[in-house]
C-alpha cells in the first residue's frame, strides 16, 4: 500500500493529531507531515502493537541513511523529538532523542557573497536574455527576479508566490505573506526598482488570463524555484563566475546573503549602531530571531576586515564564534 494513501501504524491517530496541532498554531508543516508518514510506515513494517514511542524505533529510524548529510538526519532527529514531547505531555510513553548526542547547527554552510563586480556581470547577463517563443517573458522576469532578491533580500519562495495583490507600485511596496515562520511583512521598495517593477508590469501580461502571480510561468501557475535554479546556474556560467558543484555554491540564496551583508557594511560605513539597526535587518529578512541576522556580521567582519574594529566597538559581543566545524 502506498505512503501517500494514509498512516496505517498503531501510532497513525497521534501522530495525525499532532501534525494537525504544529497546523494550528500556524505551521504550515507540510514537509513535517511528510517525514512523519515515512515514519509511521516504519512503524507499521516493524509490527508494532504498543502505543508508545519505544528507544528502539527511534534509534533505529533517525540512524544516518547511506549518502545522507548529517543536516538531513538532524530535521528526522528533531522532528521525533517534538513527536515524543508531544505524546509524554498527552500521556503516552515516548523516548525523547538526547540533544547531547547530536549537534544540530543551523548555520554549517558558509554562505557566498557576490562581489558587486560579479552582481554587475549577473545583472548584464539578465538584461541580455533574448525573447523566447516558449517562454516568451523569461527575459523579462529574469532582469527584475534577481533585482528583486538583491534588492530585498527575499527568498526565492517568497519571491515565487508574488501576486499581483502583493506589489503595491504606487507605494512601492512588497507585501509579503504565508513565509517561513508564518511570518508576514512589508517591505519598501529603492524607487529604481519600483520603477522597473512598474516598466515590467506593463510589458508582461500578468492578470490578464486568470493567473494571479506576479511572475506567471507560461504553463500556469507561477515559474517553479527548481526551473530558477537552473537559469540561474546557467547565468553564473555565462558571467563566468564559477559554480562549485550540486549544494555547493554559489545559490541562487546567496544572493539574499549577498543583500544582508552589503546592508551592514552600509550601516557601519555610515556610522550606523548596529545594536539599533540589527533588529531592522532581522525584521525586515523575516527571521524567526536575531541569530539568523548576527550570523551576517561575522560575515562582513570576515569580508570587509578594513571595518571589522568599527563592527567590534558596537556589537563584538553579538557576533557569532566561529566553530571548527563550520569551515569544514
Amino acid at each position: 500500500m502506498p505512503e501517500n494513501l494514509g498512516f496505517r501504524s498503531v501510532l497513525a491517530v497521534l501522530i495525525k493529531n499532532y501534525i494537525a496541532e504544529k497546523q494550528a498554531v500556524g505551521y504550515k508543516f507540510a514537509k513535517g507531515a511528510d517525514m512523519l508518514r515515512s515514519f509511521d510506515s516504519f512503524v507499521f513494517s516493524r509490527g508494532l502493537k504498543v502505543t508508545a514511542l519505544t528507544k528502539q524505533m527511534v534509534i533505529e529510524w533517525t540512524a544516518r541513511r547511506p549518502n545522507e548529510t548529517v543536516s538531513t538526519q538532524c530535521r528526522r532527529i528533531s522532528l521525533l523529538r517534538g513527536l515524543a514531547a508531544y505524546l509524554n505531555r498527552i500521556g503516552y510513553p515516548a523516548y525523547v532523542y538526547p540533544r547531547a548526542m547530536v549537534t544540530v547547527d543551523r548555520y554549517t554552510y558558509i554562505p557566498y557573497i557576490f562581489s558587486s563586480d560579479e552582481m554587475k556581470r549577473i545583472f548584464d547577463v539578465c538584461d541580455h536574455y533574448r525573447p523566447n517563443g516558449v517562454t516568451p517573458n523569461r527575459h523579462l522576469v529574469m532582469p527584475l527576479l534577481i533585482r528583486i532578491l538583491y534588492g530585498c533580500g527575499l527568498r526565492i519562495s517568497e519571491a515565487m508566490n508574488l501576486t499581483l495583490q502583493n506589489v503595491d507600485l504606487n507605494k512601492g511596496y512588497l507585501y509579503i505573506k504565508n513565509a517561513k515562520f508564518n511570518k508576514e511583512r512589508i517591505l519598501p521598495m529603492a524607487d529604481s526598482l519600483t520603477e522597473r517593477c512598474r516598466e515590467y508590469w506593463a510589458n508582461v501580461s500578468i492578470g490578464k488570463i486568470g493567473n494571479p502571480f506576479f511572475f506567471p510561468s507560461p504553463y500556469g501557475g507561477h515559474y517553479s524555484e527548481s526551473t530558477i535554479y537552473k537559469l540561474f546556474r546557467a547565468i553564473l556560467r555565462i558571467a563566468k563566475i564559477s559554480h562549485l558543484g550540486r549544494g555547493k555554491g554559489p545559490r541562487i540564496h546567496d544572493v539574499r546573503h549577498t543583500f544582508a551583508v552589503n546592508c551592514l557594511k552600509n550601516w557601519v560605513l555610515d556610522g550606523r549602531d548596529l545594536n539599533n539597526c540589527l533588529p531592522y535587518l532581522s525584521s525586515y529578512l523575516g527571521h524567526e530571531d536575531l541569530r539568523g541576522s548576527q550570523r551576517y556580521l561575522r560575515l562582513t567582519a570576515e569580508l570587509y576586515p578594513d571595518i571589522t574594529s568599527k563592527i567590534e566597538k558596537t556589537c563584538s559581543y553579538i557576533i557569532p564564534e566561529v566553530e571548527l566545524y563550520e569551515a569544514d
